[in-house]
């Protein structure tokens, strides 16, 4: 079976103070995308397809073409702020693109069969991709979607505020709605908070949350391609709307044309969101290494 790994990589790192996707944190110079795609290929995908920006295609051919080349298949697409259907237009006074639905739209014309969506700087644990492997193989109805989830207590960053997406389920664990919950706080008392426009709501540290990692069928462009339309009808003249996947799903789900299975998985989720968060997981990823999850050397 055919399956591609589509790596979300287009943010410039703003929080972190460059570009973490190409961060080292592993012994031998290893970024966080080395170990998701080491991951991915051993539980049987078999392309990867990083969208990145303009500015640093270049940078990022060079390292992973060398690198992971003769290991896998690879694609390179762009997101650009002018990437947007035929007939919209947006203010010119933005600068960046639309966020994390904007970016999958963007692997279409490279993408053909079922394809997980993973972000560049989070790492999800080898299980995580064996999960979503035997979902797609054992998955007949494509317009069922899915989702690996994490506690919420596990992914937040003890330098600053997240977003997160918010998994609200049924009785058979499909999702009801996804909310992109941002600025999500752990405070000193352990208490979890997030801003609201009347002050600031609680959340509970077992809290279900995406992660951004999603298994998709091709079809999903089609059907988000006619929300991203009218998302820029509606925000196009704002300077700072953005075009989540969550955003996108939960419409979806509202209007009972997909599902999306929450799945779970016993890996355990750590990323970079601040420059301090850095060797934390370099420590993490150490351990992994003397507990023989990776080689010293990756692709060696």
């Amino acid at each position: 079976m055919d399956a591609t790994l589509l790596v979300l990589a287009a943010g410039m790192g703003s929080r972190y103070g460059g570009l973490k996707q190409m961060d080292a944190f592993g012994p031998n110079g290893e970024t966080i995308i080395d170990y998701s795609i080491y991951d991915a290929k051993k539980a049987g995908f078999n392309k990867v397809v990083f969208v990145i920006r303009k500015s640093f295609r270049k940078d990022f051919e060079s390292y992973f073409a060398d690198r992971i080349g003769n290991h896998v298949a690879i694609e390179f697409v762009e997101q650009e702020l002018d990437n947007i259907p035929e007939g919209c237009t947006y203010t010119p006074d933005r600068e960046k693109p639309w966020g994390t639905a904007h970016a999958v739209l963007v692997g279409e014309k490279v993408i053909n069969e079922p394809f997980a969506v993973i972000n560049a700087d989070d790492y999800y644990g080898t299980e995580s991709y064996s999960t979503l492997i035997d979902y797609f193989r054992t998955q007949k109805d494509q317009d069922i979607y899915a989702v690996v989830s994490y506690l919420l207590d596990n992914t937040l960053s003890d330098h600053g505020t997240v977003n997160r997406g918010i998994c609200h389920t049924d009785k058979e664990d499909f999702l009801t709605n996804i909310v992109e919950t941002l600025k999500i706080e752990r405070h000193s008392d352990k208490s979890i908070t997030y801003p609201t426009g009347d002050g600031n709501a609680s959340l509970t540290p077992d809290t279900l949350v995406s992660m951004n990692m999603f298994g998709f069928f091709p079809n999903y462009f089609k059907k988000t391609r006619d929300y991203f339309t009218t998302f820029l009808k509606n925000h196009g003249q704002e300077l700072k709307s953005e075009f989540f996947i969550p955003f996108v799903l939960d419409q979806m789900i509202k209007n009972e044309e997909i599902k999306v299975k929450v799945l779970t998985s016993p890996s355990k989720w750590f990323g970079v969101t601040y420059k301090e968060d850095k060797p934390h997981v370099v420590k993490k990823i150490q351990k992994l290494i003397e507990d023989g999850m990776y080689p010293e050397n990756l692709w060696a």
